[in-house]
């Protein structure tokens, strides 16, 4: 497998950078702005329970422990004095490329500085035999010309900051901790750490084929395990054949193989491997506009991303998780069934209440949100999403049981009861409910698709009739309540000319009989909501003041419209132009921002690296 591609648009810190270097060139120096660094110049690293952020300076600004969603020990990202970090660097100017190990998420970052060049490999280790720590990150140095004067510090914060950090040795072993949570510094070959009341740091000379190994033992409730070096090496080696060993199994072909391959990469990710439930994203408030409001706790599995997300791991062979996810969906609904929250913690709890932190935001953009209020809000959508997904499943070939089948009908009975309500709709705006055109339409799925259920012999249900007629009501409220003959397209919500983005999936699910008012309605938001390659949700208020960037997976969402219509020519020329849209490692954000290209929003997001492969499949199909 080849490593992703260099090229692409790079922001700085005030805006667009140019082009990648191309392989082989020296690379780039990367700039912090009031000691942020631009979010496209971050690569994820995971081990299936938790993700850390890496800057292309070396930085890594961003780990909750022990879970994903759980607090932070650093979160720099947000705060760069309160947040904690953990910095590995040349102590000297020096030019910067980075890669994944190809078929990982193992991160290579190589600094060439006057005197020399160096080599960063940056892991979340995955267990192996024996015992082992309960998250370790590892980070090895090699040395590959020259000599470089290295320097390291570690300044933990945990629990976002609050709490208190106590640092000293165990036996010679450098140790913070707080209340249960505890981390040890392991250092090899990378000086003689130092201590104070707020950090652990060293500083070394590496020359080229020598080697310096970093490792942080981390636990939280549970012993603290300090590893030997050669333990940790080989645990490194494992996690790379672990990764490959999973990837080389991926189906993916075409011109966006490679995008195909790395966003599904992503995605694993951000997997929980203790439960199959996949988080939106792994971090939380990074902001849609900067200062502003908009900053919410993506690192949670929304039902919204569930048709999704089934439906993508399966195409590029990931049956596993696929199941493991599909299971964890029933598991979680079963809680409120059969009623749906639109969001569930990683465990499948149903609790995440907002709340405000202390940090200072990123590039001030408060407030600092943990939890997240749209669990408490009605989304009808989301049945559509589920009922969806359950069809996938089963046209899989997978079985569903009795049990699940009679929740799915009850769900389906609830559809036909609830879908004349307003709701929140899929944005999960703060502003009054509506009666939402995307949210009817997924009702009319979620009824269609428990029709299709019943018929094929999945689920039982002697209400299929009332199904039936519930679902031409819904679609007539639609062409009736919904079309705007001045828009000549479907709009966002009776009563107003606004569009909706979220449309555009009415041709990936397949609705109703109206395929020309579709080709119109995507007409319509290609002509007003796009702008170069960049689509925003949608036009009008939404009970926020604050603007947003371009929603990525809804110019991905055009791009599969698109090719759904028959129009591949147009759907391949965007799908090119998305595709260099990527950072230097090939990670997608939630936004753009239309004015400069700068990332925004929570990173890397699962919706977009989701949306990315769908289009490209589509595309393929369409060959």
């Amino acid at each position: 497998m080849d490593p992703i591609s260099s090229s692409g648009t790079r922001s700085g810190a005030d805006g667009p950078a140019p082009a990648g270097p191309a392989p082989g060139s020296l690379g780039r120096v990367p700039h912090r702005r009031d000691g942020f660094l631009p979010i496209r110049e971050y690569a994820a690293i995971g081990d299936g329970r938790t993700v850390a952020l890496v800057g292309s300076d070396g930085a890594i600004d961003w780990l909750p422990v022990p879970m994903v969603d759980g607090s932070t020990v650093f979160a720099s990202l947000l705060d760069p004095e309160r947040g904690g970090s953990f910095e590995l660097s040349p102590d000297v100017p020096a030019l910067v490329q980075r890669r994944y190990v190809p078929g990982t998420g193992v991160l290579e970052t190589t600094f060439r500085t006057p005197g020399g060049s160096v080599r960063v490999t940056d892991a979340l280790t995955v267990p192996a035999e024996g015992l082992t720590p309960s998250r370790e990150l590892v980070r090895k140095v090699e040395g590959l010309g020259g000599e470089v004067p290295m320097r390291w510090r570690v300044r933990p914060a945990f629990g976002y900051g609050d709490l208190r950090t106590r640092i000293g040795r165990r036996g010679t072993v450098p140790i913070a901790s707080s209340r249960g949570a505890a981390l040890a510094v392991a250092a090899f070959g990378a000086g003689e750490p130092r201590l104070s009341s707020e950090a652990i740091w060293g500083d070394f000379q590496i020359r080229g084929g020598a080697t310096a190994l970093l490792s942080l033992s981390l636990s939280d409730q549970e012993p603290l395990i300090l590893p030997a070096r050669d333990e940790i090496e080989r645990r490194l080696a494992h996690t790379v054949r672990t990764w490959r060993r999973w990837s080389a199994n991926l189906r993916a072909a075409g011109p966006w193989r490679q995008a195909v391959e790395r966003s599904a990469i992503t995605l694993k990710l951000l997997v929980s491997s203790a439960s199959g439930a996949i988080a939106a994203a792994p971090t939380t408030s990074l902001p849609e506009a900067i200062g502003g409001a908009r900053n919410w706790d993506y690192r949670y599995c929304w039902i919204r991303d569930s048709a999704f997300t089934l439906d993508a791991l399966l195409r590029v062979g990931c049956r596993p998780e696929a199941t493991a996810f599909f299971w964890w969906l029933m598991h979680a609904s079963q809680l409120s069934q059969p009623r749906l929250q639109v969001l569930y913690r990683m465990d499948g709890g149903p609790g995440a209440k907002e709340r405000g932190l202390r940090l200072r935001g990123y590039r001030g953009s408060r407030p600092v949100r943990v939890g997240n209020g749209a669990v408490s809000q009605f989304q009808l959508d989301i049945y559509g999403d589920l009922l969806e997904t359950a069809a996938i499943y089963a046209q899989s070939g997978s079985v569903i049981d009795p049990d699940i089948g009679a929740r799915l009908s009850g769900m389906a009975d609830l559809v036909s009861s609830i879908w004349r309500v307003p709701d929140a709709g899929i944005w999960e705006v703060r502003s009054p409910p509506r009666h939402f055109t995307h949210s009817k339409m997924m009702a009319w799925i979620a009824l269609d698709r428990a029709i299709g259920l019943a018929e094929r012999g999945s689920i039982r249900s002697r209400r299929v009739e009332r199904w039936r007629t519930a679902r031409d009501q819904v679609e007539d409220f639609i062409w009736s309540n919904c079309w705007s003959e001045g828009k000549d397209a479907l709009i966002r919500a009776p009563g107003d000319e606004d569009l909706d983005a979220a449309l555009l999936l009415g041709v990936r699910f397949g609705f109703g009989s109206g395929t020309d008012r579709l080709r119109r309605t995507v007409d319509a938001i290609d002509r007003e909501l796009r702008q170069g390659p960049l689509v925003r949700r949608y036009s009008g208020p939404d009970g926020l003041q604050e603007p947003e960037g371009a929603f990525l997976p809804c110019s991905f969402w055009l791009v599969e419209a698109l090719a759904g219509l028959g129009r591949r020519d147009e759907a391949e020329r965007l799908m090119g132009d998305l595709v260099r849209l990527a950072n230097d490692v090939g990670l997608y954000p939630e936004e753009i921002d239309e004015r400069d290209g700068g990332f925004l929003g929570n990173f890397p997001q699962a919706l977009t690296h989701l949306a990315l492969i769908e289009a490209a499949l589509a595309l393929g199909e369409r060959r």
